[in-house]
C-alpha cells in the first residue's frame, strides 16, 4: 500500500463515524419535522371545530386490574366535556369548563372539583376543543415508527404531557389520514396503562350546553375533592 493510499484510508476511517453522526442527525431532524408537520395539521383540524361526539372504549391495566368500559363522549368549546359511561356500569364524568363532577347512579355522593385542580387522565382531552397546540401540550413530541397503529395508514406520535411528568411516562396519539385523533394511550410511571379508542366521530353537530351541567339528584351529597376513575 502506497503512502497516499494509506493516508486516504486513514482519512476515510476517521470520517466514517462523523458521516454516521451526520446521517443520524439528519434522520432525527427529518423525524422532528414530520412530527411537527403532523401536529400542526391536527391543530388546524381541531381548532376549527366547535363540538365533537364519539363512541369510546376505555381500557385500563395495572396493579393486577384489567378493566374495559365503553360509552359516549361529548366535547364543546370552550373546555366542556361529558363522558357518559354505559358499559359495563353506568357512571358520569362531566365538566362545564369551570368545575368537574364524577357520579355513579345510585351512589349517595357525587364528587366535585375545580377544573384547574383536576389531574384526571381524561382532562388532557379537553384541549382538543380549545386553542390547541399538540407540541405545547406534549413535550418531546416525536413520531413513533416502532409502534404499530391500530389501523393501517394511521400515524402514531409520542410525547409527555407538561406538568404531569412525575405521573405519566408517555402518551401515544394515533392519528388517521383525516387528522383525527382516534386513539390515545396513557402510560404511567407506575407501569399502569389507560387506552382510549374513539369511533363514529361526529364533528360540529348540535350539542346543548345543558349536557355539561350537573345537578345532584335529591338526597345525594356533594363532596369536594379528588375525582374517581
Amino acid at each position: 500500500m502506497t503512502r497516499s493510499v494509506r493516508r486516504n484510508a486513514i482519512a476515510v476511517a476517521m470520517l466514517a463515524p462523523l458521516t454516521v453522526l451526520i446521517g443520524l442527525s439528519e434522520m432525527v431532524a427529518a423525524e422532528a419535522r414530520g412530527a411537527s408537520s403532523l401536529a400542526q395539521a391536527v391543530d388546524v383540524h381541531y381548532n376549527r371545530l366547535k363540538t365533537l361526539r364519539a363512541d369510546f372504549t376505555e381500557t385500563y391495566s395495572g396493579a393486577g386490574i384489567d378493566r374495559t368500559e365503553a360509552g359516549v363522549l361529548w366535547l364543546k368549546k370552550p373546555g366542556k366535556m361529558r363522558w357518559e359511561y354505559r358499559s359495563p356500569k353506568e357512571k358520569l364524568f362531566v365538566s362545564d369548563g369551570q368545575a368537574a363532577w364524577f357520579y355513579v347512579p345510585g351512589d349517595r355522593q357525587v364528587r366535585k372539583t375545580q377544573v384547574k385542580k383536576l389531574e384526571d387522565l381524561r382532562s388532557p382531552l379537553v384541549f382538543l376543543l380549545g386553542k390547541t397546540r399538540l407540541e405545547k401540550e406534549l413535550q418531546g413530541l416525536s413520531l413513533a415508527p416502532d409502534l404499530q397503529p391500530k389501523e393501517a395508514g394511521n400515524t402514531v406520535l409520542r410525547g409527555v404531557p407538561k406538568g404531569l411528568e412525575n405521573r405519566i411516562s408517555q402518551v401515544l396519539v394515533e392519528i388517521n389520514p383525516a387528522n383525527q385523533i382516534i386513539r390515545l394511550v396513557v402510560e404511567e410511571v407506575d407501569g399502569s396503562k389507560t387506552e382510549y379508542e374513539f369511533r363514529n366521530i361526529q364533528e360540529d353537530g348540535a350539542v346543548i350546553d345543558g349536557q355539561f351541567r350537573f345537578t345532584p339528584p335529591p338526597g345525594v351529597e356533594t363532596v369536594t375533592g379528588d375525582l374517581g376513575p
